[in-house]
């Protein structure tokens, strides 16, 4: 593997070519034709695939994750790049307003006022440990990055340390070949030289999917740098699921089968596994639940930290008072301190969860998930509010009335309240579902409020990602040829636009006054 077209660095000392580089690059990377900025994003997607062989095989020595697992994952990469090649190409996203000048504005005269987003310059990512292609080198964020028209410089996962570097040499080649600047890719390793470079007044913002006590640690100093700058981690999550009854009696044993696939999927090292399933008292799941349990094949964990930490944190939750192990799981320790592991499935009564150690209620990361068992559904909402901070998702599972809205008021209601509630405290709600499997969607919406992420406003899936690296600009009486394509008054890419007539203040709230 050739590596002289790949900016790297591995200790703090070796940064400053790279950080050097980045900077340069910033201005002529922003203004690199739309074109020019997609078709690199698509050969980057073309290479990956062409490579996949060489790749895979990689991950799965370094993380000991599925081989169909990680082909699903580079193909969703590829999907994702090329996805965002077509945002890139419709300009959409730069949300361009245009405000007429106008004399008879309501407040005054008005300036011709043109805003639309740019750049905000090199930005570092964090790659994540659990997806080695999705959230690392080429993943989700390094994709909306290079959209955005930002340089970007990647800190690599040491828990996939040699794909990390083999899958920066493809992105390398890719960008080189496809004309990006010198500087708008580089990769680095080493928690040291992470944090070295996201405090360097160079770096304009930072990205990152990981531990919440990281994840704070890195967005605390790119907020305490005297320039602070944005920081958009994704940190940890329970994934609350509710069953109600009409869902239990219709479909208890469909509903065992998809929670215990998605708790057990990848040993549930996976950040949308559902951490607690809401279910009624007295459901009778416990022999399927334990059958369908036994039937996931051993699966090794991440790595030995992961191992431990799983491990002393289902130990934690199996000895409390009052929890019911409804099927304990393998935990095989390998040589390396690693292990291979199947999923636990336990249980507790609400009213015992809500008196419970407020560890209780925090995440597991692995195969385990904790069925809370309640009397009524009035208690949940309530219980999900106080036991829980933000989450990546929220799931109901309605009967068929339910869904339909044919049910009683008084049931419709309470699942509008409970949706309600869902919705301000999780960034993505699904009905009837499993929230493991994130689809690369436009509308995708992949954040929720601490600490499911750093700011509930973005998200790392989606088309909308390529907007947290991107800051807005105005222009106030511009000369049409200093102003960016998208504002030109003839807009030569065609970029859909908002525009603000002369004279419209003069009809505002007059159709909507009593």
């Amino acid at each position: 593997m050739s590596q002289t077209h790949l900016l790297i660095a591995d200790t703090p000392e070796a940064l400053e070519p790279v950080l050097a580089a980045a900077a340069a690059a910033a201005q002529p990377f922003a203004a690199l034709a739309p074109a020019a900025r997609a078709a690199g994003l698509c050969l980057i997607a073309e290479r990956l695939e062409q490579n996949a062989d060489r790749l895979i095989p990689l991950a799965q020595q370094e993380t000991g994750l599925a081989e169909a697992r990680l082909t699903g994952e580079l193909k969703r990469t590829a999907v994702q790049l090329r996805l965002f090649a077509e945002v890139v190409l419709d300009g959409g996203y730069l949300d361009a307003r245009l405000d007429q000048a106008d004399p008879r504005y309501a407040l005054g005269v008005r300036p011709d006022l043109r805003r639309s987003l740019r750049p905000v310059g090199p930005v570092v990512n964090f790659s994540a440990s659990n997806f080695p292609f999705a959230f690392s080198v080429a993943g989700g964020d390094s994709a909306a990055i290079l959209a955005a028209g930002c340089p970007l410089i990647v800190k690599g996962h040491s828990g996939h340390g040699e794909l990390s570097l083999a899958t920066a040499d493809v992105v390398a080649t890719a960008a080189r070949d496809a004309g990006f600047p010198t500087g708008a890719f580089a990769h680095i390793t080493g928690q040291e030289t992470g944090v070295a470079a996201l405090r360097d007044p160079r770096v304009q913002a930072g990205s990152f999917t990981g531990s919440i006590a990281a994840g704070r640690l890195l967005a605390d100093i790119a907020a305490s740098r005297p320039q602070p700058i944005p920081f958009f981690g994704e940190l940890g999550s329970v994934n609350p699921v509710v069953v109600t009854p009409a869902a239990l009696a219709e479909r208890g044993e469909e509903i065992v089968e998809g929670c215990v696939a998605s708790v057990g999927g990848s040993a549930g090292q996976l950040c949308t596994k559902p951490g607690f399933v809401f279910i009624p008292a007295g459901h009778g799941l416990d022999e399927p639940i334990a059958a369908a349990a036994t039937q996931i094949a051993p699966h090794r964990l991440l790595n030995p930290r992961i191992a431990r930490g799983y491990e002393e944190r289902l130990q934690r939750v199996l000895s409390a008072s009052d929890v019911r192990t409804i099927v304990r799981g393998d935990s095989e320790p390998s040589v390396d301190g690693n292990a291979l592991v199947t999923p636990t499935i336990a249980a507790i009564a609400l009213a015992d969860f809500t008196s419970a150690d407020p560890q209780l209620h925090e995440e597991v990361f692995g195969p385990f998930s904790l069925v809370v068992e309640y009397g009524d559904l009035s208690e949940v909402p309530v219980t999900i509010e106080a036991a829980f901070q933000g989450n990546l998702t929220g799931t109901l599972h309605l009967g068929e009335a339910e869904y339909a809205g044919t049910a009683p008021g008084e049931q419709l209601e309470r699942l509008r309240e409970l949706t309600a509630l869902l919705a301000r405290t999780v960034g993505r709600v699904l009905f009837n579902g499993w929230p493991t499997g994130v689809a690369v969607t436009p509308a995708q919406q992949h954040g929720g409020p601490w600490p499911a992420t750093t700011n509930d406003s973005s998200t790392s899936v989606g088309t909308a990602a390529i907007g947290r690296f991107l800051r807005p600009v105005a222009y106030q009486n511009a000369p049409e040829h200093l102003l960016p394509a998208e504002l030109q008054t003839a807009n030569p890419r065609g970029v859909r636009r908002s525009i603000d007539p002369a004279g419209s203040s003069l009809t505002w709230g007059r159709g909507h006054a009593s």
